[in-house]
């Protein structure tokens, strides 16, 4: 497959530039921790409770600007009301995060 998603990832102010496709990764947050080699990221496994996945987002597109499921609860929870303020578990792999700037936060 062609990996025709792109996304520039910050973590700690280092960038790093990652190319993936369409399903590749179930969601974002499994990318990252793959990618970045996260450890205590992500600890719910994906169902957007936990909040360990947080990150900052820019250049998302479409649905995917969406909040959903448990996530503007467990964020608001947090004191997050940001737009830009997403639980990476929640962001699918598809090509409306094509040329997204991540900041992981958690």
């Amino acid at each position: 497959m062609e990996r025709n998603i792109k996304l520039t990832i910050t973590e700690n102010g280092q960038k790093n530039e990652v190319r993936t496709y369409h399903g590749e990764y179930m969601n974002l947050m499994i990318l990252l921790k793959e990618v970045q080699l996260l450890e205590d990221f992500g600890e719910c496994g994906g169902v957007g409770r936990c909040a360990t996945c947080i990150v900052k987002v820019s250049g998302i597109q479409g649905n995917s600007n969406v909040k959903e499921r448990n996530e503007p609860t467990t964020l608001s929870k947090l004191g997050y009301f940001e737009k830009d303020i997403r639980l990476s578990c929640q962001l699918f792999i598809t090509q409306e995060l094509n040329n997204a700037e991540i900041e992981i936060l958690s």
